[in-house]
Formats: structure tokens, sequence, C-alpha cells
């Protein structure tokens, strides 16, 4: 019964291989997103001199949004990859890492997400003329939604690292 038991376990824990076709398709998508931002950077520069000051910005703030959304997968495919599948050999010049654990991982998306949105909400202010006032309404709620998920994440992920009275130094 043991053998059983054991052979079941190193499935189970040989299985977090299966992630690493995950993490290497977002790298692909984050190529394919590369050129995307390519070509809006490409526009950009061909029309910068006609626009006005608004539309500068919000075509900036639209590379600035994909920046983030960049960064984002990134994060997810490297802490995802050393917390759930395998550590980097020491050799690598990654101290930048630092160290994510899942809790961080999720707070940093999170704020990451809350970065996005307050970028759509400042293009979507600056073009508040398309938009209607329910309109204006559901996205800045939507907002706030991602602001106040991302405050709870950080105070939970707060409170799991705090030191409990009595619990012995580990």
């Amino acid at each position: 019964m043991k053998r059983i038991e054991l052979a079941i376990e190193s499935i189970i824990l040989a299985s977090r291989w299966l992630l690493v076709i995950f993490y290497l398709g977002l790298a692909v998508a984050l190529g394919i997103y590369a050129l995307s931002f390519a070509k809006k950077l490409f526009d950009f520069s061909t029309v910068v001199m006609t626009l006005n000051d608004t539309d500068t910005i919000l075509r900036m703030l639209g590379l600035i949004d994909a920046a983030l959304v960049a960064s984002l997968v990134v994060m997810v495919i490297i802490s995802g990859y050393e917390n759930f599948v395998s550590r980097f050999d020491g050799d690598r010049d990654v101290h930048w890492l630092g160290t994510i654990d899942v809790g961080s991982l999720k707070v940093k998306v999170a704020s990451t997400i809350v970065a996005i949105s307050s970028i759509h909400l400042l293009q979507v202010f600056l073009n508040s003329a398309t938009y209607t006032n329910a309109q204006l309404m559901w996205v800045t709620i939507m907002h706030m939604a991602f602001v106040l998920s991302a405050l709870l994440l950080a105070y939970i992920d707060r409170l799991g690292g705090k030191k409990v009275k009595g619990e012995p130094d580990v």
C-alpha cells in the first residue's frame, strides 16, 4: 500500500512540470503582444506631429498600458515557475527577482491590474465626451472594485506575514 501511495505522490509532484507549457505559452503570447506594441509605437510615431495634446497623451497612455500588461505577464511567468515548478539555478543572474511567494505575487498582480485600470480610467476621462454618464459611472465602479480587491489582498497578505504571539521563530 505504501508503494502505491509513493507512486501517486510522485505523479502528483511531477505534474507540476505541466505548468511549463503554460509559461512557455505566455512567453509566446508576450512575443506576439510585443509585435502589437511595435505596431502601436510605429503608428504613433508616424502621426505624432499631427496630434493634439490630448490625443498624444492618450496614445502614450496606451503604450504605458501595454508595458504594464507585458510586465505583469513576465512577473507571472517567472514567479509562477519559481514558486510551482523549479528554482532557477544559482549561477543565473536573477537576484532582481527577490523572493516572490504566492501571496505577494497575488498582491503584485492586483497592484498591476489597478495600475492598468487607472490608466484605462484616465483614458476614458480624457475622452469623456464620447461616453455616457452611466458608462463613466460603471468604469469608475469597476476601477474601485479593483482597488478594493488589491487593498484586501494586501491586507490579507500582511495578516499572514505577522508573527502570532507565542509562535516560535523560524
